[in-house]
């Protein structure tokens, strides 16, 4: 039976917090990995945590929006810590992608769509003239283009994104419960999945409070 993948958001600076995730979730039915975002990986001793963590997949949400040669040059600084897949904005443009892309070697390159704590009205608000389907469709083209290995796409935009891009869809946006916190455009896991997401990705609903209780109610959610 495949097992589902989940990356456990480990939004937090508290090194024993982060340990006892990691612990929780060994030997599960499901396959973890672990997401690092910038709160983290520029705390003090972020850093230098990951780069000794073995045996695990390692997510390091950079987000890198940049130009194409400083995309390219900080994925070449972070290869040293060993990491399996790393975070870049789409909407640093195809040039940008491609440079990121070329350096890469056996790290994963993923393409950020737009971000799930934005909707229609969000994106208007920045200056967008197009609704959020439209913006990552355009997106999953430039992905596919720049030969990125994965994608990052809220619930929502899975199916339209499996069209465009033959590759790992990573899905954030994941919830429990009908509420929704900082994010607008979610999906409970076993819809995610149904969807046709490989990975999802989830924080607070895991994290948040009791870590085997939150775990349970997972498993319950998956039908396992």
């Amino acid at each position: 039976m495949k097992k589902n993948k989940i990356f456990v958001a480990c939004d937090t600076t508290n090194i024993k917090r982060i340990r006892q995730i990691i612990n929780y979730t060994k030997h599960s039915k499901i396959k973890f990995g672990y997401k690092f975002g910038l709160q983290f990986l520029n705390s003090k001793n972020g850093r230098n945590f990951v780069s000794k963590l073995k045996n695990n997949i390692i997510f390091a949400d950079y987000k890198l929006h940049d130009i194409p040669n400083t995309c390219a040059s900080t994925v070449k600084a972070v290869r040293d810590l060993n990491i399996n897949y790393l975070t870049i904005h789409i909407s640093s443009g195809l040039e940008a992608l491609k440079a990121a892309k070329k350096v890469s070697g056996k790290i994963k390159l993923v393409g950020v769509s737009i971000l799930t704590s934005l909707d229609d009205k969000s994106v208007r608000q920045i200056g967008f003239n197009k609704k959020v389907s439209d913006l990552v469709r355009y997106q999953a083209e430039l992905a596919s283009k720049a030969k990125l290995d994965a994608i990052v796409c809220s619930p929502l935009e899975v199916k339209l994104v499996k069209k465009i891009f033959k590759r790992e869809i990573i899905t954030p946006g994941i919830r429990f419960t009908s509420k929704s916190g900082d994010q607008k455009r979610i999906m409970s896991p076993k819809k995610a999945f149904n969807n046709g997401s490989d990975w999802l990705v989830i924080g607070r609903p895991i994290t948040k409070g009791n870590i085997k209780i939150n775990l349970k109610k997972l498993s319950i959610h998956l039908g396992q």
